[in-house]
C-alpha cells in the first residue's frame, strides 16, 4: 500500500498539518496541530499510532464499539488498528504538537516475519485509545527528528531502525494476545475536573492554593491531590505552573516581547551606541576603560534593555 493522499487530512478536519516525512511511500508521518472541535468519522485502511508529544487536552471518542474519554497530554498514545471504526471524536482543548504514524495494514505481519519470525497469520493488534506510553513517544520523538526534509542515505537507516523498534513495541505490548486495559481507577468526575480548570485559568495569574482547587472539586486536599495526578499525570502544583509558563509565553509573543537571541544583539547594540558616545579620549580604540567605569557603562547599558523588555509596546529596535 502506497500512500497518495493526507491520512491525517481526511481524518482530522480541526488540525493542520505542519510536518511530514517526506520521500517515504513506506510509511506516512505527520505532525499536526489541534483546535477544538469534532473530527470525521471514519475507518482507515491503514494502521494509525497516534501520540501527543506537546500540550494537553480532553478528548471524547467511540473507538471499536465503546464510548470513551481522556485526558491527552505529552505520552499519551492511540494504536488504532487497520479497519477498525472511530467516531463522534471530539477534542476539547487546543494540542500543539500531535505525531501521527500511518502503517500500511501489511507492514507489521512483513516484518514480524522478516525480522521476528512470528507467523503473520498469528499478528493482530489490538485497539488501545488515551494509554499512556513512554516508549511510544520517545519514539515519535524520533520520527519527528525526520521530518521536513531530504533524507539522506544514513537517514533512511536510521528511519529502518527506527520502524523496526515501533513494529516490535506493538508486537510485544499490543498485540492482541498481549494487549489487557488497564482496571480503571477511580478518578475525579470529568465536570468537576473542567471546573477545577476553569478555575485555574480564570485565575492564573493570582495566588492558587491546593485547598482553593480541593473546594472546587468538592473533596479534601489529600483526595484530590491524589485523584487529579491520577486523571491528569501531573501535581496540581505542577499543572498550575505549567499553565502558567504557556500563558506567559502566549502574552510575550503577543506583545512582541524580545526573545532570547534578540536580547543579546540588543544588549550588543547598546553597549555599541555607549562607546559611540564617549568622548574619543575614552574609546576603547584608544585606551581601555578603567574597570569601574566599564562596569558601569554595561550597568546603564543593561537598564535601558530591561525598560525596553518590559514595556510590552516597544518592540524590537530598528
Amino acid at each position: 500500500m502506497a500512500f497518495v493522499e493526507s491520512q491525517g487530512d481526511r481524518k482530522y478536519r480541526t488540525s493542520k498539518r505542519v510536518g511530514g516525512l517526506v520521500e517515504c511511500s513506506s510509511l506516512q508521518v505527520e505532525l499536526r496541530r489541534f483546535d477544538p472541535g469534532w473530527q470525521v468519522d471514519l475507518t482507515l485502511e491503514c494502521t494509525e499510532i497516534a501520540v501527543l508529544l506537546s500540550g494537553q487536552s480532553k478528548i471524547r471518542w467511540t473507538g471499536d464499539g465503546h464510548r470513551q474519554e481522556a485526558i491527552a497530554r505529552p505520552g499519551v498514545a492511540w494504536i488504532c488498528p487497520a479497519g477498525v471504526h472511530e467516531s463522534d471524536v471530539e477534542i476539547i482543548g487546543t494540542m500543539p504538537e500531535s505525531l501521527h504514524i500511518f502503517l500500511p495494514p501489511s507492514l507489521v505481519g512483513e516484518s514480524a516475519l522478516s525480522n521476528f519470525d512470528i507467523d503473520p497469520a498469528k499478528v493482530q493488534l489490538a485497539y488501545a485509545g488515551g494509554v499512556p506510553d513512554p516508549m511510544v513517544l520517545h519514539i515519535g520523538q524520533l520520527f519527528r527528528g525526520l521530518l521536513n526534509r531530504s533524507l539522506e542515505p544514513i537517514d533512511r537507516l536510521f528511519l529502518d531502525g527506527i520502524q523496526m523498534a515501533l513494529v516490535a513495541h506493538l508486537l510485544g505490548t499490543y498485540s492482541s494476545g498481549r494487549w489487557h486495559p488497564a482496571v480503571r481507577i477511580p478518578t475525579i468526575d470529568p465536570k468537576r475536573l473542567q471546573r477545577v480548570f476553569d478555575f485555574i485559568e480564570a485565575r492564573i495569574a493570582a495566588e492558587i492554593s491546593l485547598n482553593d482547587l480541593a473546594a472546587e472539586a468538592c473533596l479534601s486536599p489529600f483526595h484530590f491531590a491524589r485523584m487529579f495526578r491520577k486523571a491528569t499525570g501531573l501535581t496540581p502544583h505542577r499543572y498550575v505552573t505549567e499553565r502558567r509558563i504557556e500563558a506567559a509565553k502566549e502574552k510575550a509573543a503577543a506583545c512582541g516581547i524580545l526573545a532570547r537571541g534578540d536580547r543579546a544583539r540588543y544588549r550588543l547594540r547598546l553597549a555599541g551606541e555607549f562607546h559611540a558616545r564617549l568622548p574619543q579620549d575614552d574609546r576603547l580604540d584608544a585606551r581601555p576603560i578603567p574597570r569601574t567605569r566599564h562596569r558601569l557603562a554595561v550597568s546603564a547599558c543593561r537598564t535601558e534593555f530591561d525598560v525596553c523588555a518590559r514595556t510590552p509596546e516597544r518592540k524590537i529596535c530598528a
